[in-house]
């Protein structure tokens, strides 16, 4: 049964409860940022930062407004980490999510590289790519993800897709209703939909989001092309580190 996230931007404060539930759960350590000028922190995704709310600050007719929106994998189902993952890495669950088997991952950082959402992160000390993972060790035992749990405005929703998809329906009437002619959905199908679905109060690129989300040029044709000779790729691309590892130790290579 494919699951989804909705998220209502109309009642996210911009708390960072999520970002807080998603380093504990999954026990990402912090790391060291500095202060932009911006309030949203940290600036940007890494190995160990999955989650983080995007603060988008406008003024309009002289009024200031905020625009907070939870950022982080999309799971798309037109996913381009998939299409140029070599090793098979990177799969669907039984949940309709995307995930990454770090025992295939060989590192050779293309998911992060061609990620549409620029939500990827590269461990560089354990040579694999790391993001979100829909909290899928509690999903797959009946749990709701981390950031849901914890969220205190009610923001954060989870379940099958087709009940998300029909929440965040319900919940634009009645904003459109109260006035807001530019509340829209979000996600449903931008890259053929998404596993996070949105509820914005205006166009999606004032929260940060894309507004047309394609798959690059590249990775197509590399899923086109040179995915069918991936166990070649991969092959070579095994063989060069091992050969470079016996390279920088000193041994002996055999002739």
């Amino acid at each position: 049964m494919t699951k989804s996230m909705l998220l209502d931007t109309s009642k996210c404060i911009g708390c960072r409860a999520c970002q807080v539930a998603c380093k504990q759960w999954n026990q990402l350590p912090a790391e060291k940022t500095v202060f932009t000028g911006e309030y949203e922190n940290p600036p940007h995704f890494s190995p160990v930062t999955w989650t983080k709310i995007s603060f988008n600050e406008y003024e309009e007719d002289g009024h200031l407004h905020w625009f907070f929106s939870k950022h982080g994998c999309m799971h798309c189902t037109d996913a381009a980490c998939m299409k140029v993952c070599p090793a098979g890495a990177i799969y669907r669950t039984d949940y309709g999510t995307v995930a990454i088997d770090t025992n295939k991952c060989i590192g050779c950082n293309y998911c992060v590289a061609n990620c549409t959402y620029n939500v990827m992160g590269f461990d560089q000390v354990a040579h694999v790519a790391r993001k979100c993972t829909f909290c899928l060790d509690r999903i797959s035992n009946g749990l709701i993800p981390a950031c849901v749990k914890t969220c205190p405005t009610g923001a954060l929703a989870y379940g099958d897709r087709a009940d998300m998809v029909r929440k965040a329906e319900q919940r634009l009437v009645k904003l459109k209703e109260a006035g807001n002619e530019g509340a829209n959905i979000y996600g449903l199908d931008e890259l053929d939909g998404l596993g996070v679905i949105y509820i914005l109060e205006d166009r999606p690129s004032k929260y940060g989001l894309l507004e047309n989300p394609r798959v690059s040029t590249a990775a197509h044709i590399w899923s086109y092309i040179f995915k069918p000779v991936r166990v070649l790729v991969v092959a070579a691309m095994a063989f060069a580190l091992w050969f470079n590892r016996k390279e920088s130790k000193g041994e002996n290579l055999p002739k």
